[in-house]
């Protein structure tokens, strides 16, 4: 059974950084895309980084730069390292797992990431 369970989240000030994890179970890194989405009140769910089984990383144009995502499959957690965070930054970020685009996605409850300016 696939279960995902985020944490790392708080308060930050712009411009300073903060890491994400995402520990998760009943997943086989080999075989599954793992990635973080985030929302915004008000605004849809939207990609942040996928990576790929093969560890290739793609990203959305926001992220570019200044998040990166990690696996350790020792733990069984990925992780979001994020910096130059941005008032805008400011969301419920999401770990994610599927086998392909068809099949069913798997998602943590999520963690609050608030950026002060």
């Amino acid at each position: 059974q696939v279960h995902l369970v985020e944490s790392g989240g708080g308060l930050v000030q712009a411009g300073g950084s903060l890491r994400l994890s995402c520990l998760v179970s009943g997943v086989n890194f080999k075989l599954n895309f793992m990635g973080w989405s985030r929302q915004a009140p008000g605004k849809e769910r939207e990609s942040v980084i996928l990576l790929t089984p093969a560890g290739s990383p793609n990203y959305s144009d926001f992220a570019r730069g200044r998040f990166t995502m990690s696996r350790d499959a020792a733990k069984n957690t990925v992780y979001l390292h994020m910096k130059d965070l941005k008032p805008e930054d400011t969301a419920t970020y999401y770990c994610v797992t599927f086998q392909n685009t068809r099949s069913t996605k798997y998602w943590g409850q999520g963690t609050q990431v608030t950026v002060s300016s």
